[in-house]
């Protein structure tokens, strides 16, 4: 994939022409009042947005010029389709993936198993892990396993199309950092237990000179 990174509305827009093909075909493709509709939602957006009709615009010009999302003429107002799956080169599974992450934000598996099922219905979750494990794999990689949050139980996951999430270290880069702090407590019990055994041997010598009558 030779794509530059997208902003935050470029990928909002992508995302919505996804789902709305699959939620209200017969609405499909979308005009840029319904598109806007659709990005400013209050119901299934992480984060909520309020993007004005020309900033759609925009994003949709800068989308077409990525082969991303086609104009469709030949009505009274004009309509847009993605080429989504096509233009990044994935399956409609991933497709189904990467589009509810970017309109809800990181997921857990399950979490995305729920979330997409009107996109592409997904048998189990172990599946959905094996498409997000060959996305994180591509190169580059359009998914990111998170480190898992003090307290959560799983794992959450973030698309890359929009750059690195600002949400900390992948899983794999933040199984590393147990090990250090692991060695920092190692070498500080070390530093502990030399500082004792010094304590002792200044007092056996004081003692010694002590008895030998030595100042």
């Amino acid at each position: 994939m030779s794509l530059r990174v997208l902003t935050a509305l470029e990928a909002r827009v992508l995302a919505v022409l996804v789902e709305k093909q699959f939620t209200v075909p017969d609405s499909y493709p979308l005009s840029v009042n319904a598109l806007t509709l659709g990005c400013n939602q209050k119901t299934a957006r992480d984060p909520v947005m309020n993007a004005s009709e020309s900033k759609v615009l925009r994003a949709l010009d800068e989308l077409r010029g990525m082969s991303l999302v086609n104009r469709v003429s030949g009505s009274r107002v004009d309509r847009y389709e993605h080429n989504f799956r096509r233009g990044i080169n994935v399956p409609g599974q991933a497709e189904a993936l990467l589009a509810t992450l970017m309109l809800r934000g990181p997921q857990t598996a399950a979490e995305l198993r729920a979330n997409s099922e009107r996109l592409h219905r997904f048998a189990d979750i172990s599946s959905v892990e094996a498409f997000l494990t060959e996305l994180a794999e591509r190169e580059p990689p359009l998914a990111l396993k998170l480190a898992r949050a003090p307290g959560a139980r799983e794992s959450r996951w973030a698309h890359l199309l929009c750059g690195e999430p600002a949400e900390g270290l992948s899983a794999a880069a933040a199984g590393e950092a147990p090990a250090r702090d692991d060695e920092i407590l190692q070498l500080r019990a070390e530093q502990a237990r030399l500082a004792a055994e010094l304590e002792t041997v200044k007092a056996q010598l004081a003692q010694i000179r002590s008895e030998l009558g030595l100042a």
